[in-house]
């Protein structure tokens, strides 16, 4: 069985989906014609997201290409045309367990003078339900026939290798600027991985994949706590402007992760009161209430997602990664810089701490106490990048401090929950339904809220033991 296959691959001119391990086809011909944009995920799996055929980029593919390409203009590259002749492998009975497709290969290059290049590839995938082992074998067998595995992971780098297509870069400095094994090192390798990390979840919180939302603010937290607690390698005159972004895309996210949360903790509330103990339609009016605060969390998410200054976050990022704005304590070992930012953070932490336990029961001790839960995730995520480095002291510490984040944080939680809870019950007193069932849940946040602040001294004498910060001086 044959089939020709032509596609029309688009990417920036310096070539960014490329950069960042995904690729945009306009495809004709063949069983799935249309237009294709893969995403990698984990390992070496791909997410193929499909459009109809069109004549330019359909608006659904470059909104979920974005955060790779930047807002760079999308543009044809490089074409293939492909001729496919496909065999299937059956055993004894014929039942079918892989198929193996030889393609012919032409490629053009569409940016700047005209190269064009061919060559044969064959790909092996298994039916479904056949035993894996089978490539192995598959393999050795093509292998003996003088048949290697690629040197490129797809149609597209082969064809702008082959063709010489290239573009101008951002130039990356960091192999002449960053020393190995020093703090710079190992603070860039943290900062990469949430970077790539923000960059890979865009699309699954444009398309409302369930937990994108929370992950990606989560990585927007983790990376201003890093470059807030290792100013001491990072230059802050570049890191604090673009701390400033993540706090203002962290802040946008959060309307929606915050009433997910929300609905949850109350919605579960509400599940679990007996029935006689449910007056009036307390469950309609919950519901009522979480849409239209969900349908305005979310397109604040969305027009975030699509402003101009979310666009010159991403290119701030792409740029200190590349070129880094290294202080002149970057090349240190990390066990000193790393330890000194650790400890002040557990030092703020602990002054946050003391001060809240002072307090007497009410809004002041509430709002103390959460100023120290956001201390308590800076001082968690400060021991992250040094992990590495300092070893099971930083990891041990981390968890330590990351079990009263867990205290704080309900209690926070309670506090949002008694607000909202207080709004729903005037609301229904308004509409002239019974305020039993919400005065009720009041009750049993108000209970919550007492309980972790009765747990809190034992959960902190456990994380501020003098041993723990022995452990990671030495």
């Amino acid at each position: 069985m044959k089939a020709a296959v032509d596609a029309v691959y688009y990417d920036t001119d310096d070539l960014r989906l490329v950069g960042a391990s995904a690729a945009l086809r306009r495809r004709t011909g063949g069983a799935d014609a249309g237009w294709h944009l893969k995403l990698p995920m984990s390992g070496d799996s791909r997410e193929d997201v499909q459009a109809a055929l069109s004549d330019t980029v359909p608006d659904t593919l470059r909104d979920l290409a974005l955060s790779r390409s930047r807002g760079g203009e999308l543009r044809p590259v490089v074409r293939t045309w492909s001729t496919r002749s496909t065999q299937h492998l059956v055993d004894s009975q014929g039942t079918v367990l892989a198929e193996l497709s030889l393609d012919r290969v032409r490629a053009e290059s569409l940016l700047g003078a005209t190269a064009r290049a061919s060559w044969t590839e064959l790909e092996v995938e298994l039916a479904e339900g056949a035993d894996p082992l089978l490539l192995d074998l598959v393999d050795k067998a093509l292998r003996r026939n003088g048949i290697d595995r690629a040197g490129n992971p797809s149609k597209l780098s082969r064809a702008l290798e082959e063709t010489g297509t290239a573009a101008p870069r951002l130039p990356d400095t960091r192999a002449e600027t960053v020393v190995p094994g020093s703090a710079a090192e190992e603070v860039l390798r943290h900062v990469d991985g949430q970077v790539h990390a923000l960059v890979d979840l865009d699309p699954a919180v444009r398309r409302g994949l369930p937990d994108s939302v929370h992950r990606m603010r989560v990585t927007c937290r983790r990376l201003r706590s890093t470059l807030r607690s290792y100013r001491a390698v990072l230059e802050r005159e570049v890191t604090d402007p673009i701390r400033e972004e993540l706090k203002w895309l962290g802040g946008e996210l959060g309307a929606e992760r915050d009433q997910e949360v929300l609905m949850e903790r109350l919605g579960g509330r509400i599940r679990a009161t007996p029935r006689e103990l449910v007056l009036g339609p307390v469950g309609a009016r919950l519901q009522v209430w979480n849409v239209s605060r969900t349908s305005e969390a979310r397109q604040r998410t969305l027009d975030a997602l699509r402003s101009p200054r979310y666009l010159a976050l991403l290119n701030s990022l792409a740029t200190l990664t590349q070129q880094p704005p290294l202080s002149r304590k970057a090349a240190r070992k990390p066990d000193k810089v790393m330890v000194k930012a650790i400890l002040k953070g557990y030092d703020r932490l602990a002054g946050r701490v003391a001060h809240a336990l002072e307090l007497s029961p009410g809004t002041e001790r509430d709002a103390a106490l959460h100023r120290a839960r956001k201390a308590a995730k800076r001082t968690r995520y400060a021991t992250e990048p040094a992990r590495a480095s300092l070893g099971k002291p930083a990891k041990r510490l981390g968890k330590r401090v990351k079990a009263v984040q867990k205290v704080l944080g309900d209690h926070q939680d309670s506090v949002v929950a008694r607000d909202a809870l207080r709004h729903l019950a005037l609301a229904a007193h308004a509409a002239g339904e019974p305020g039993f069932t919400w005065g009720l849940l009041y009750g049993q946040e108000q209970a919550v809220a007492e309980g972790r602040e009765r747990e809190l001294p034992t959960v902190w004498a456990d994380a501020s033991k003098p041993g723990l910060r022995k452990a990671l001086v030495h």
